[in-house]
Order: structure tokens, then C-alpha cells, then sequence
């Protein structure tokens, strides 16, 4: 078996700062104890974020897989982060990559360390984790936290009570649900047709009737910081009811008739024409039977406007993943001067904004992904949550996070690499040339990567399709 170091200049554990010699001599002595051989060690610096250089060689070996059984080895949680949050989410990330993570100094799993500090069993909680303590506190006695569920407000002695308005519109949606049997799509469809608003005066999307349908909070049970107080509040559905449903909606994903877990090429570009919304891809499975008695299956791919796929509001406007593509390069291989290639969307002071903007809203989602795997500790330190389980629900979340740091880093790339006018235009055509050339070769996520550096958006309405270039 074999052990891999992580190292943070000056990191603290159990209160102290810790020297890079005093935690590879802990480190050396925790493998000689348990018997592990030293695969490799990795370091960062006292400075270093979001980005380590040594963090990400770390995941790249682990995922190279060619070792044998791996743990990864720190000398205490504050390693992974200067609060429990971070640390949880880096030791998740570890954890998906493939290898177990232990603490150096106590000679047991981080996890657990990490839940037990959450929970007030270990000394030393940052004072970010004692408030959520208070909080949870709060839960336990009932107080709503936050933002309360669509059909509820805050009321008296901050217990959730009714909206007599809204909670016909749930009741609505479990009635159309089980009694006429449609999909979140087509609810959502009904209710927009119906001129029936969100809260904040919107469309309702397949996001937000799946969250209705999925929340236990209408059976009047209150869940927060992984604390569960059923009866806190009069239910909207039955209990037979919201079983039901919840039955219903898990056949519903077995049946795999969902999106394809392979990323569509063009995704965030495509925007119909029609209703400016983006085209999201889509992927349906179809299986026959022909007249001779064979069995056929085939998997079929399009990119279909979010507004009629989540909202149901808008006409039937799909494209082909393979032709929608094709025509994209065929769009870019047109000579300058084109009118089908278009012009610049807006100048560089326009396209810096645009690109802070995006890196704001992903920083925005890394901040919501980092609440959810602390809101997974929490429920394991109160009892609510088995460790393993945690585990496993975390592991998706830091998959996604680790999408979003690529994605960020990408951003930042292009910022710091905005130039003057004739170096971008020559950098995009170069850009664009190796695309073109190039295009079945460079694998699909640094194609990705590619087309956004060049490509602004993409409208199209049935046969016509319209490029903009970013420069």
C-alpha cells in the first residue's frame, strides 16, 4: 500500500502552525507506523487559493490510477483549509478523485476528524462553524432560517405559516402530477399557461416544479443545518400523497430517458432565435423492436430551446447536435468580410465586463456548491447522516466544483490576456484556423475551450443559424 503527502506552508493543526519539515517528518512517521510506502508528496504555498498548483498535481496522479491502492496523508484538517467548509470540500475532492484522506496527527480518516469538529466534539472550531451552531440551535426549536418555501412565510415566533394563494398553487401541482399524470415539464407549461406566477413574478421552469415536488417542508416537517423537526408547521400534501410522488419521479430517472451525462459541444452558446433563451442539449434513448423480432436501440442528440424544454413557453425549436455543429464550422471557414461571420459583439471595455461578469457568477456557484457540502457536515455531525453517505452525496457536488475552477480559470485566462485590438484579431484567427483544421483531433473539452475564446453566441431558428464573433 502506498501513502501520498499533501503540504501547506504554515498551515495550522490543532492551533499551531505547522512547519513543511515538521509535517513531512509527521507524514514519514505516519507511514512508517502503518506500514505504507511513500508514493509521492506535493506542496503548496502559504499564499496559494482556489488554484493550488500542488493540490491539482496531487488529483492528476491519484486519477492516473497506475499506482496501486493510494491514501492521501495531511497533518490535520487545517492542511485542507483555514475553515471547516473548505476543508470538507478539499478532502470530498480527494475522496472522488480515488484515494482515502487520514490525518498525519491522529492516525484516523479526515472525515471523521472534520465531523466531529463540526460538531463541537474536538476544540479549536473556527467561529464561522460556531455560529452555525447557534443556528442549528434555532432549527432544533423550529425558528424558519432563510428563505422560506414557496407556500409558506415567516410568521409569529418565527414559525412558518400559509400563504393561502401560493399554497393552492402547490396543492395544483400535486393534483396535476398524480391525478392527470403530467410530467414537471408540462406543469410548468399548464401553469405559464394558466398566467400563474413565481413568487418573484416569473415563468416556472422544470427546476423549480421538480423543487416543489421533492420538498418535504409540505408535509410540515422542517429541515435545516441536518436537523429534521417533523409537525414544526401545518402540511400542504399528505403523506401518501408526497410518497407517491417521490415514487413516481425515482422511475421516472431509472427509466433513462433524461440528458446524456456526455457534454453537448456548443453548450452556453446556442440561443434561439425566436425567444433569446439558450438551447440546451438534450438526449433521448429509444428502443424497438422490429417486425422480425430484433431488438433496436438508438440514442438520439439536439440542442432544444430551454424555454420549451424547462417552461414549456416557447415553440418547437430543436437542431440536430451533429448538423448544428457542422454548420457552426462551416460558419467559421467563411471568409472575411462575410456578413454571416458578423461583427465583434461589442468592444473590448464591453467584453471585459463580460467576462467579469462570468467569473462572478461562477464564483457565486462555487460559494452555493461550498454551503451544500457544509450543510452534508452538518447533517452528519448531528447524526443525520452517515459518514459514507456524505461521502457519496458530496462527491458530486465537488465534481461540479471542479468544473466550475476550470471554467473560472479559463475566464481568467482571457482577461488577463485581453490585448490590443490587432493582437486579438490575429490571436483569434489563429485560434480559429487550428480549430478548422484541426477540429476532429482536439479533444471535445479544449475544443470547448476554443470556441468560447472566439465565439459569442450562436442564434438559430430552424435553417438559419447566425454567428458572433468576440473579435
Amino acid at each position: 500500500m502506498k501513502a501520498i503527502g499533501y503540504f501547506v506552508e504554515g498551515a495550522q493543526v490543532n492551533g499551531e502552525e505547522r512547519s513543511l519539515s515538521q509535517q513531512t517528518e509527521r507524514f514519514l512517521g505516519f507511514c512508517q507506523e502503518h506500514g505504507y510506502q511513500v508514493a509521492a508528496t506535493f506542496v503548496d504555498t502559504k499564499e496559494a487559493e482556489e488554484g493550488e498548483s500542488g493540490f491539482r498535481q496531487m488529483l492528476s496522479f491519484i486519477e492516473r490510477g497506475d499506482h496501486g491502492f493510494v491514501v492521501a496523508v495531511v497533518g490535520g484538517v487545517g492542511v485542507l483549509g483555514s475553515d471547516l467548509g473548505r476543508a470538507a470540500t478539499k478532502m470530498l475532492t480527494i475522496e472522488a478523485a480515488g484515494a482515502t484522506v487520514y490525518e498525519a496527527e491522529s492516525g484516523e480518516e479526515a472525515a471523521k476528524a472534520i465531523v466531529e469538529q463540526w460538531g463541537g466534539k474536538a476544540g479549536g472550531a473556527p467561529v464561522s462553524e460556531r455560529v452555525r451552531a447557534a443556528m442549528r440551535r434555532r432549527a432544533v426549536r423550529g425558528e424558519a432560517l432563510g428563505r422560506p418555501p414557496y407556500g409558506y412565510c415567516v410568521g409569529a415566533k418565527r414559525r412558518l405559516e400559509i400563504v393561502p394563494d401560493e399554497a393552492v398553487v402547490v396543492q395544483y401541482i400535486f393534483r396535476l402530477y398524480l391525478e392527470e399524470d403530467l410530467g414537471i415539464r408540462r406543469i410548468a407549461g399548464r401553469l405559464n399557461e394558466d398566467n400563474i406566477l413565481t413568487r418573484r413574478g416569473g415563468h416556472w421552469s422544470m427546476v423549480s416544479v421538480r423543487d416543489i415536488l421533492r420538498n418535504r417542508a409540505y408535509l410540515g416537517t422542517y429541515s435545516r443545518f441536518g436537523v429534521r423537526i417533523p409537525d414544526s408547521h401545518r402540511a400542504l400534501v399528505s403523506p401518501s400523497d408526497f410518497r407517491k410522488v417521490q415514487e413516481n419521479m425515482a422511475k421516472r430517472r431509472r427509466g433513462g430517458t433524461g440528458r446524456s451525462l456526455q457534454p453537448f459541444l456548443l453548450s452556453g452558446l446556442v440561443f434561439c432565435s425566436r425567444c433569446g433563451n439558450r438551447m440546451i442539449g438534450v438526449s433521448r434513448r429509444q428502443h424497438w423492436t422490429t417486425k422480425a423480432g430484433d431488438t433496436r436501440k438508438a440514442t438520439y442528440r439536439y440542442y432544444q430551446c430551454e424555454s420549451r424544454t424547462n417552461q414549456n413557453t416557447c415553440s418547437y425549436n430543436t437542431q440536430r447536435e451533429a448538423e448544428l455543429e457542422a454548420r457552426v464550422r462551416e460558419l467559421l471557414a467563411e471568409p472575411n468580410g462575410s456578413t454571416a461571420r458578423l461583427q465583434r459583439a461589442g468592444g473590448a471595455e464591453a467584453y471585459a465586463e463580460e467576462v467579469a461578469g462570468e467569473i462572478e457568477r461562477i464564483e457565486g456557484r462555487q460559494r452555493q456548491n461550498r454551503r451544500q457540502v457544509e450543510a452534508l457536515v452538518g447533517e452528519a455531525a448531528s447524526g443525520q447522516l452517515p459518514i459514507e453517505r456524505m461521502k457519496s452525496l458530496g462527491a458530486g457536488i465537488v465534481k461540479e466544483q471542479r468544473e466550475l475552477e476550470r471554467e473560472a480559470q479559463e475566464a481568467r485566462s482571457r482577461l488577463a490576456a485581453e490585448r490590443s485590438e490587432a493582437e486579438r484579431e490575429e490571436h483569434a484567427e489563429a485560434t480559429c484556423k487550428r480549430l478548422l483544421t484541426r477540429w476532429d483531433d482536439i479533444p471535445l473539452d479544449e475544443r470547448q475551450v476554443l470556441l468560447r475564446e472566439i465565439v459569442d453566441r450562436i442564434e438559430v431558428d430552424g435553417d438559419e443559424a447566425r454567428l458572433l464573433r468576440r473579435h
